[in-house]
């Protein structure tokens, strides 16, 4: 931890991050460091519990959230999503990604809760972004294109926008990066009948003793929201253009990426680390998730025939495969094991989870990530605490 902190200090000295909050769980010893501060020079100090918006660390709990729901038999894996998502039924298919919108082919089949799960429903970013292509000029028209930035409009609309357009590839037949997490939080609360959040605190967050985990920041905890930066033309570190709104000061119109805290995501990684099961106050072990639903969520789902018809960062797929709301690793390196299974945020926030060594490593921080070297302190951070562990 003291190679963790002093990585983190070398780095806000250089000016390349604000601050950060680094945690490590080892057999169930947990070790928290902070560095910097929470946005410019005059902001306070960073703190075990400062709010981050953790981005595409939400696709974890959502997955695991859908699970729960298969597991109380709401819905199958292998269920069209159709009946709760009837702006997906009929759907009319690309026939190549720079195909006219009306040049299409019917779906083979509907889109199921798996394919949302994997990120195979048959829509999602195009990578590498490529201009030009009537598809994508259509998604930003829309609203639909993958950014840092929260939706404006509420979920039912978010359907209908996504119901307008022809799917870019088969159900089931590529992995698109996250408009399958979108449309499966538009699915949770329409299976239960109640809105995201409430779902997410009834399954999740109260019963793990999340409190500090959801949608938006409560006027009172304002001061520990830190301050989002992305890299200016020179390089530099410049203040967030999508945070002038105040996003994530007030409930979004489209509930689908939360806020948290080191401590508390850690409670959620502690329980898939330990097969589904978390220690809550007296009472002892709490059952959240099966352990069959965990040890799915951490198996790669993808054929090889399906990664080499998905771009994604390079070299991606040479080490690594896709679960259930997050990546697995199918090639061992120094900084995850065989097996580990996590996710990053676009935030620049990471959590690391390896099952065989008891081990969680979450990383916090608040720099939009442009391209794959903004992944790099991450990495060093994972490195790090394996070390430590082995």
């Amino acid at each position: 931890m003291d190679q963790i902190a002093a990585l983190l200090d070398r780095h806000v000295a250089d000016g390349d991050i604000a601050g950060a909050v680094a945690l490590v769980e080892h057999d169930g010893e947990r070790r928290t460091v902070t560095s910097g501060r929470q946005g410019l020079p005059a902001s306070p100090p960073m703190r075990p519990d400062t709010i981050f918006r953790i981005a595409s660390m939400t696709k974890p709990i959502l997955a695991a959230a859908a699970l729960i729901l298969v597991e109380e038999g709401r819905i199958g894996l292998q269920s069209s999503v159709e009946p709760w998502l009837p702006e997906l039924a009929g759907r009319r298919v690309l026939r190549h990604l720079a195909a006219p919108l009306d040049d299409t082919e019917p779906a083979r089949r509907p889109i199921t809760l798996d394919d949302l799960l994997t990120l195979r429903p048959g829509f999602g970013a195009i990578m590498p972004p490529a201009d030009g292509l009537p598809i994508r000029a259509a998604l930003q028209a829309l609203g639909l294109e993958a950014g840092p930035e929260l939706l404006s409009f509420g979920p039912d609309e978010f359907m209908h926008r996504l119901g307008q357009l022809p799917l870019l590839a088969q159900p089931g037949e590529r992995w698109l990066y996250h408009t399958g997490f979108e449309v499966l939080s538009v699915l949770i609360a329409r299976l239960c009948g109640r809105p995201l959040a409430q779902v997410l605190d009834e399954r999740l967050f109260a019963p793990l003793g999340m409190t500090d985990t959801g949608f938006c920041v409560p006027p009172g905890q304002r001061d520990r929201l830190a301050e989002a930066f992305a890299r200016d033309e020179q390089g530099r570190l410049a203040a967030w253009q999508g945070d002038r709104a105040g996003a994530y000061l007030d409930p979004p119109a489209f509930p689908s990426e939360l806020v948290s805290t080191a401590g508390d995501y850690a409670r959620f990684a502690a329980m898939l680390a330990a097969g589904g099961t978390a220690v809550a106050g007296a009472n002892g072990p709490v059952r959240i998730l099966g352990e069959a639903s965990v040890d799915a969520m951490m198996r790669d789902q993808l054929t090889a025939g399906q990664k080499q018809r998905s771009p994604f960062m390079p070299q991606f797929w040479d080490y690594n495969g896709w679960g259930y709301g997050g990546s697995v690793t199918t090639r061992a390196t120094q900084a995850a094991a065989l097996g580990s299974y996590g996710w990053m945020g676009g935030f620049g926030t990471s959590v690391l989870i390896d099952r065989a060594r008891r081990l969680v490593v979450i990383l916090l921080l608040q720099r939009v990530i442009r391209d794959p070297a903004d992944t790099w302190l991450n990495i060093a951070v994972q490195s790090l605490a394996y070390a430590g562990a082995s």
